[in-house]
């Protein structure tokens, strides 16, 4: 039995978004747990559906991902399995009890959304080029983490 004394919001906390452990070579590697925000952490995820779940971790998986980044690439999805090819991710929702989607636009500008079950999500990270004509990345990853606090 550990000794440990516990506030109740750190047992709420640490009730509403259970552990994440990474290990990564090489130089140090955040988790994406540790910038959950607020609105996240105050919903236990027994309350939550699997997709509002899986939306919320993918957030903060991108977000992640984008903070290795540097001010010539963004975010984008790499389909698994299939000749899809890539989607850079402008967009990203749920539609409760379990389906994911993602917004976007392919290689060749074209619009794109997946719509994926959560039982089959698969998603790949990757680092694309930003159109040269844009001055900065966009950033969803911190876009969509900001929609969660509002929420």
């Amino acid at each position: 039995m550990s000794e440990e004394i516990n506030t109740t919001a750190e047992v709420v906390e640490a009730d509403a978004l259970p552990r994440c452990r990474e290990v990564h070579t090489g130089k140090a590697h955040s988790s994406p747990a540790e910038n959950a925000p607020a609105s996240m952490k105050a919903k236990p995820f027994e309350n939550k559906s699997e997709a509002e779940w899986a939306y919320e971790r993918l957030i903060l998986y991108i977000q992640n991902f984008e903070k290795a980044l540097d001010n010539e690439h963004e975010v984008a999805m790499g389909f698994v399995g299939g000749d899809a090819g890539v989607l850079k991710i402008e967009g990203m929702g749920y539609f409760d009890p379990d389906v994911i989607t993602f917004y976007g636009s392919d290689a060749s500008g074209s619009k794109t959304q997946l719509v994926q079950h959560v039982s089959q999500l698969s998603v790949i990270l990757r680092a694309l080029p930003k159109p040269e004509a844009q001055a900065e990345p966009e950033r969803i990853g911190f876009q969509l983490a900001a929609e969660l606090e509002k929420a």
